[in-house]
């Protein structure tokens, strides 16, 4: 079961845009994330390294042929950490619902 828990880390938009675009999938490229956001690599990179730093979000370099390229992957902690942020969400917007 997912605990029900608002995450700051997860909630700054850009954030919980990556979070959601990576939980549907096992790894996505550095490159397909930025270009989905409309960001920089610089602005990417430092929310990855929040991510990262709260154990959400793995990096993984893989060497290319031409390039080395990064892949991003949302780890179990952040795949949980982020069921418990979307059931607090839709339990703000249910009561916020309530309320009208």
């Amino acid at each position: 079961m997912t605990d029900t828990a608002f995450d700051e880390v997860i909630h700054a938009p850009n954030r919980l845009r990556i979070c959601t675009m990576l939980a549907a999938v096992d790894a996505m490229e550095f490159s397909v994330v930025r270009d989905a956001l409309m960001v920089s690599d610089s602005v990417l990179s430092k929310h990855v390294k929040v991510l990262q730093g709260a154990s959400y979000v793995s990096v993984t370099k893989v060497r290319g042929r031409s390039h080395p390229r990064t892949w991003l992957a949302l780890t179990p902690e952040g795949r949980q950490a982020l069921a418990g942020h979307i059931t607090e969400l839709r339990r703000i917007v249910e009561m916020a619902q309530a309320e009208q």
